[in-house]
């Protein structure tokens, strides 16, 4: 026998006597941090799905929400929200039935269980027929579908659906449009169960108690981003390792909460991999991550089921011009010059909302004013410009329409949509003007 084979005999040997420990020698601090970050992405997207059907939600059945009555991070108030986890197979196709919407934005997306956008419905994807019945089937299946259905293969038998109809200046022709939206399905899909992983709050994220869902979590959802093997190989691994091994539980506890919680808080400011400039972040992946799963992690947390580029583009806005955090002990304002004006830039609509800085819902007051767009009849200066105010009391000068209420000592964001992005909000070379604290 060679050397080489004896050494290797003897260290599967020194693993099988160390247990859990001798397997997880090698997992370093940073390992264990990045493989939890890598893991969160996927337990906030259960952690949603199991809420949802504890809240009553079926498979294959649309739940259509009132105007702002959705309990996610960073809802959309420009929008009627309709949602449902759809479930198809080799002999099942869920058919989706769009209604014909000409005056304003729409959308379904459908998303897997990471939080990436598989394909979306609309007239920008579909030019030639954006109503009507779509097929969404399994890719590969083999089923008999109605004659003028388009077909929409996805690559997971599972999937979130989120339709999106602008309220406009019609909120109520957009319910009406919004309840047109069906499902059926054309046969009876095999329903999973549904992963059971730790239902956490934002602020308490899960520590070592992460892993002990991690096999769960991953065997039921595939990452479809290649190149990322390596971290599912190492939660895994420490899934493992802390089975039944309190001392390395200890040990990986102590590294999510020292290491992996501040890599989190300092890969927030950027959003992953993304630029901050004039006190606005804005995201370099979103709705599509690739490799960037710290990115995927964030906006899970901080905005869930975003969509891609192409729809919407955010950009957060947590810092004033001189780099302090966003409160409402302050009085800010934000000035547009008329070359350069939201609408000019987002196809659309646009719009702004104050979210909080741990739950990321938008703030409660006496106004119950949470958005400022175009529907809020914003005033433009003598110049053409457009400056937006954010402060508790509406500033003397502030034309109501342009002041978003802020909570008297409430640490907060701004998030502002561009939807159907344009110009340099499309190509990636504009930010929002900074804010400027006005005392």
């Amino acid at each position: 026998m060679s050397l080489r084979s004896v050494t290797f005999l003897l260290l599967a040997f020194l693993m099988v006597a160390g247990g859990t420990s001798a397997q997880t020698a090698q997992v370093s601090d940073e390992e264990i941090s990045q493989a939890y970050i890598y893991l969160l992405g996927r337990l906030l997207i259960t952690r949603q799905q199991q809420l949802d059907f504890q809240e009553g939600f079926k498979w294959n059945e649309l739940v259509h929400r009132k105007p702002g009555a959705v309990d996610w991070p960073n809802p959309n108030l420009d929008v009627a929200y309709s949602e449902a986890w759809v479930a198809v197979d080799e002999t099942s196709c869920t058919i989706v039935s769009v209604p014909e919407i000409k005056d304003r934005y729409f959308t379904v997306q459908f998303l897997n269980g990471w939080g990436e956008t598989l394909a979306n419905i609309n007239e920008r994807v579909f030019p030639n027929k954006a109503s009507g019945d779509f097929a969404v089937c399994l890719r590969g299946a083999k089923v008999e579908l109605p004659q003028e259905a388009i077909r929409i293969d996805l690559p997971v038998p599972h999937a979130r659906i989120l339709a999106r109809v602008a309220l406009g200046n019609d909120p109520d022709r957009a319910v009406v449009l919004q309840h047109e939206f069906k499902l059926r399905a054309t046969g009876s899909p095999k329903l999973p169960d549904i992963p059971k992983t730790p239902i956490f709050e934002l602020e308490e994220l899960p520590g070592v108690e992460a892993f002990d869902a991690a096999i769960p979590a991953l065997d039921s959802e595939p990452d479809l981003s290649p190149g990322l093997e390596r971290l599912q190989t190492d939660a895994r691994q420490i899934a493992a390792a802390v089975k039944d091994n309190a001392e390395e539980r200890k040990r990986v506890d102590a590294v999510i909460k020292q290491h992996a919680f501040s890599e989190l808080a300092k890969a927030g400011a950027t959003i992953g991999h993304g630029v901050v400039h004039n006190g606005w972040a804005r995201p370099g992946v979103v709705g599509e991550y690739g490799l960037d799963y710290v990115a995927r992690t964030l906006v899970n947390n901080g905005g869930i089921w975003a969509n891609v580029k192409p729809e919407v583009l955010y950009y957060r806005g947590g810092k004033d011009e001189s780099g302090d955090d966003l409160s409402g002990d302050h009085v800010y304002k934000v000035t547009f010059p008329k070359d350069a004006l939201p609408s000019r830039f987002a196809k659309y609509f646009w719009s702004v909302i104050a979210v909080d800085n741990v739950h990321f819902r938008v703030l409660p007051n006496p106004s119950n004013r949470y958005l400022l767009n175009e529907h809020t009849h914003p005033q433009f200066g003598t110049d053409g410009s457009l400056t937006l105010y954010f402060a508790t009391s509406k500033p003397a000068d502030a034309p109501d329409g342009n002041w978003l209420p802020i909570p008297k000592g409430q640490k907060f964001r701004l998030t502002f949509r561009f939807y159907g992005p344009l110009d340099g909000v499309s190509n990636g070379t504009y930010w929002p003007p900074a804010l400027v604290k006005l005392n």
